[in-house]
């Protein structure tokens, strides 16, 4: 059969899949309401830079913004002296005060998606504004939709919207998902329809290919396709299929990235081929394949092994880079923490906490049967997959933060901050996590010569901070972080991030959370919050 058809409405085809399903498309941003600019000119005086290639602090230092790109960055003095005032960068149309505050590049988050699947029985979700102004308020300026699930031309259309600043968004990068193995939609049965697939895919304005698995023929035929067209491939190594793929066996095909660690611990096996399973095992059991999921790690090679050692160096070897969106699995390792986490009374809508629930038949909706052995499990799990991105990286490898928010507690823009939390708990540097989330993730999706850095002639994608982010990551969450204000006797939230520049356009952080707080409100009856519900469900 071919899959062209009449010129393939790519992202269409597999929204219309999804409707079979019942479930609905979120509806789109359609106007900006928040930032001033793009300026003529805009000069950031004094502030202490972060340049986001691993490089120290320096400052102070004027940057200079024109037509959205850096077009200065002009070292004006030495710390706790007073700046030069002679020979700086010639005023600006707007001006911000960055004296004692820190700029770095913006965030990337290299695995987003914007919006769920819901089905339409769990009400009406908030419009792509809400999920936009939660990224932009925790400095997310540039996001690789891994699927593109409300369709390719849906985002094309936002991606359009964000980059002429008709709306109120980050960059966006569409992956279209590859309808090869899925029960909403498959088209895909031989190699050849693969590559027509792709071809047409590219055509409609795909940047890259988010993959669940193939026959691997398929698979094998599909990647070498986007070679050729230039498409970076990435990869949720579903467990019907990392039997005869795992992650090492794609990498080594041309896979840019894997996503989240499945395929890596398979990748690791060492005196066996496949993962022992319960004989109850069903993988459409969401309980069952996600408690299952987290005993994989336990099973493979361990640190230190000539196997561990040798995979290590084979993944190194094609340059693949893990995105392995540690957030949105934080919750198996304790679900009473990500459940409760103290931003879901604001911050996370009703539509959004209904999906959350436990239920059968919703993707990541598998805490009906969670226990203390399925945390531990999973703890263990992840003291395992840490060291092993730890241990990329120290060799050279390439590791970025993802959030994959939108499903098992995770809401947009926390998750992207937690994922750099976990992180540093991985091993990684503070700095090292700052550069993951920026010049790294920058290269990975191809744009390292436009952004990631603050550097002249880059697009000026800055954030400014009123405290050191590499303190403490914690301080860059919405809600900020409890702090103890000595002075006031009194504690408080301690936030960091005070602006978020998109290209030139500046973005109010503290306008952007009080937005989203409103549009949260009209979605629950009043006196109604997560937490009430909570309350009400223990009675």
């Amino acid at each position: 059969m071919s899959v062209t058809k009449t010129a393939i409405e790519v992202g269409e085809e597999m929204v219309e899949g999804f409707a079979r399903k019942g479930l609905k498309q979120l509806k789109p941003a359609t106007q900006r309401d928040r930032g001033a600019g793009p300026f003529q000119r805009l000069v950031l005086r004094g502030a202490t830079v972060i340049d986001g290639t691993g490089a120290p602090p320096f400052g102070p230092a004027d940057i200079v913004i024109e037509n959205g790109k850096i077009s200065e960055i002009a070292v004006v003095g030495v710390p706790r002296k007073p700046l030069k005032q002679e020979g700086r960068p010639a005023p600006g149309d707007r001006e911000i005060d960055c004296y004692g505050k820190y700029v770095t590049p913006g965030f990337i988050d290299s695995h987003a998606h914007i919006g769920t699947p819901f089905h339409a029985e769990n009400g009406e979700m908030l419009p792509a504004d809400y999920i936009y102004k939660l990224w932009l308020a925790h400095g997310v300026t540039s996001v690789r939709e891994a699927g593109c699930m409300n369709g390719l031309a849906w985002t094309r259309e936002q991606k359009a919207a964000a980059e002429a600043n008709r709306i109120s968004a980050p960059h966006l990068y569409p992956y279209v998902y590859f309808p090869a193995v899925n029960d909403y939609l498959k088209t895909i049965y031989s190699p050849e329809e693969g590559r027509e697939w792709l071809r047409a895919a590219r055509d409609k304005g795909a940047e890259g290919v988010k993959f669940f698995g193939a026959p691997p023929a398929i698979m094998q035929a599909a990647l070498d396709e986007c070679s050729k067209l230039g498409l970076r491939a990435c990869c949720h190594h579903a467990q019907l299929t990392v039997g005869s793929m795992n992650a090492l066996r794609t990498a080594r095909w041309g896979l840019t990235s894997t996503e989240h660690s499945y395929g890596i611990p398979e990748a690791l096996f060492d005196g066996r081929s496949l993962q022992t399973i319960a004989d109850d095992y069903d993988y459409n059991d969401e309980y069952l394949r996600f408690s299952t999921a987290g005993q994989t790690f336990l099973q493979a090679a361990q640190p230190g092994s000539q196997k561990w050692n040798d995979v290590l160096d084979a993944f190194l070897e094609v340059g693949h880079t893990f995105v392995p969106t540690l957030n949105v699995y934080d919750g198996n390792r304790d679900v009473m923490r990500a459940r409760r986490a103290e931003w879901h009374d604001a911050y996370t809508d009703q539509t959004t906490w209904k999906y959350f629930q436990p239920q059968r038949g919703g993707h990541g909706a598998y805490f009906y049967r969670w226990s203390v052995k399925n945390e531990v499990e999973w703890r263990e799990s992840y003291r395992i997959l840490m060291h092993f991105l730890n241990d990329y990286k120290n060799r050279g490898g390439r590791v970025c933060p993802g959030s994959d928010s939108g499903f098992m507690y995770q809401i947009y823009g926390f998750g992207y901050v937690r994922e750099l939390e976990l992180f540093q708990e991985a091993g990684f540097l503070p700095s090292e996590v700052l550069r993951a989330g920026t010049s790294h993730a920058a290269d990975l999706l191809g744009i390292g010569k436009e952004a990631g850095v603050l550097e002249v002639g880059r697009r000026a994608d800055v954030l400014v901070h009123r405290e050191n982010p590499l303190a403490d990551f914690k301080l860059l969450y919405g809600t900020g972080a409890l702090r103890l204000n000595d002075e006031l006797g009194a504690v408080e939230q301690k936030r960091a991030l005070e602006f978020t520049i998109k290209s030139g356009v500046v973005f109010d952080v503290d306008e952007l959370l009080g937005d989203v707080r409103d549009m949260v409100a009209t979605t629950w009856p009043k006196g109604e919050t997560p937490f009430h519900k909570n309350a009400e469900q223990a009675k």
